[in-house]
């Protein structure tokens, strides 16, 4: 039976999480219980019986026996932070510093503009493209990293939007979901607004109703920026293409963090960024897909030169590439390409130790703990948990919204280095302000679950949130 005491009681259900919806974590055993689960317990010898001591050690065996764990070196992350906001900046992987060093004296001081060539800059949107692409689960030259989420989107939404009108002319609704990231909804707008269509936000619950043969195109972020619900991409992309919509998805919180099947899934494009999950830097690159069916008649207004099939020929009039290069505009930025590519450096480090499908696992569990840690622990306080339980919905974070101080209680933990993040919510609406919590399996342990839960109860059984200047707004949040 679980133990009484708070601490004790952590780890024990710590330990159960896993199991209950994944089966064994490495090193456990398992034993029954009252309620006849098998629940795992990790064996230090006969002498004491078959369970652990419960105790923080024992996520300290969770993390040692993690086959994931060698990954948290490959970062450079400040001793005891825990840093759970890697859903909005990724952490910094040590390799970048020296490789950006590389390129600055070596490649662009010695090297000068016949860089371009010899350290193949101009490649890059393509070379980067080509090591994204498994993890989005496309092939190769299928993909661009270039500019940002909101430019790309901005491409791909004229790209459809273009060839939905050709198709199907009398369908000129751009369908959203109401709590879509903001600029995904901005773009939308200006686009509906020069074209003459009409953007319709709805809830997420009420998507299935206006997904009607009306609409031209779907535009859905795959895990929701706030809460981290997921959606069933397969599912609604296929939703839209049966009422002759074209299904166009934002990845800025998925790629890095749930496994991705674009081709599979029957998407149309996507977009997603390169400074979250992939670890890439801030104001890192994005990139940008478009399914092969549909490349060669897609056409995007930014009509840049490296966009065009020979940039260097120089000509008057724009003709664009064969292939994904018509997505790109202008010069890239060759530093923050060369960071982007540490930073996919970690995914691949990952692949001998079992890639997505490991990562994901290990996800699951940690945000499995977490939730029913601050429920247990923290219960009393005003925590909602806005996040999905169920895994198929759930990304890789967890979402607290609390009537009073949500933003307060964040910098509190901030100040405690337990790294966060805070959205506000629409009170016209009934939207509620939330607490985020990114769980990147690369480099975030057990203990660290273990830690920014005592934390937590801490702020709140204390009251330091109350505290004014925990509540003074900074200009990010």
């Amino acid at each position: 039976m679980a133990s009484t005491h708070p601490r004790l009681r952590l780890v024990y259900l710590m330990t159960v999480v896993y199991n209950r919806h994944h089966g064994v974590w490495p090193g456990a055993n398992f034993a029954p219980t009252e309620h006849g689960r098998l629940l795992p317990c990790f064996v230090l010898d006969d002498k004491d019986g078959p369970y652990m001591t419960l105790s923080l050690q024992t996520c300290q065996q969770m993390d040692a026996q993690d086959p994931l764990r060698p990954l948290r070196d490959v970062f450079d992350l400040p001793t005891g932070l825990i840093y759970l906001d890697g859903n909005s900046l990724g952490a910094l992987p040590r390799a970048t510093a020296a490789r950006l060093q590389a390129v600055v004296q070596q490649e662009w001081g010695v090297g000068l503009i016949r860089s371009y060539n010899t350290a193949q800059w101009f490649e890059q949107p393509r070379m980067l493209g080509d090591r994204l692409a498994p993890w989005l689960g496309v092939g190769a030259a299928e993909v661009v990293v270039t500019d940002t989420t909101s430019v790309n989107l901005f491409k791909v939404l004229s790209a459809a939007m273009a060839m939905a009108a050709q198709d199907h002319p009398q369908q000129r609704i751009l369908l959203s979901e109401r709590g879509n990231f903001p600029t995904d909804l901005y773009m939308a707008e200006a686009l509906c607004a020069q074209h003459g269509w009409q953007l319709r936000c709805v809830e997420a619950c009420e998507m299935a109703q206006h997904l009607t043969t009306d609409v031209g195109v779907l535009m859905l972020t795959h895990v929701n920026y706030r809460t981290g619900a997921m959606w069933d991409m397969d599912l609604w992309s296929q939703k839209a293409h049966a009422v002759g919509a074209l299904a166009v998805w934002d990845l800025a919180h998925s790629a890095g963090a749930v496994p991705l099947a674009l081709k599979a899934d029957q998407a149309d494009f996507a977009v997603g960024c390169g400074y979250k999950y992939l670890n890439g830097g801030p104001g890192a690159p994005a990139f940008v897909w478009a399914h092969p069916d549909h490349v060669q008649r897609a056409t995007q207004p930014l009509s840049g030169w490296w966009g065009h099939e020979q940039p260097f020929a120089f000509t008057p009039s724009y003709a664009p590439a064969v292939g994904m290069g018509r997505f790109l505009c202008g010069s890239q930025s060759v530093l923050a390409m060369a960071a982007l590519g540490c930073g996919l450096d970690t995914f691949e480090r990952s692949l001998p130790l079992g890639g997505m499908s490991a990562l994901r696992k290990k996800s699951l569990a940690l945000t499995d703990a977490f939730i029913e840690l601050v429920q247990t622990e923290c219960a009393g306080h005003g925590l909602v948990l806005e996040t999905p339980l169920n895994h198929a919905q759930r990304g890789s974070q967890v979402s607290f919204s609390r009537h009073e101080g949500a933003y307060a209680v964040v910098q509190a933990l901030i100040e405690r280095d337990v790294i966060g993040d805070f959205r506000a919510g629409d009170p016209s609406c009934g939207e509620p302000d939330i607490m985020r919590f990114g769980f990147t399996p690369l480099y975030v342990g057990f203990e660290d679950v273990w830690r920014a839960v005592v934390h937590l109860k801490h702020v709140l059984d204390a009251g330091s949130w109350r505290e004014p200047r925990f509540s003074i707004a900074h200009k990010v949040t």
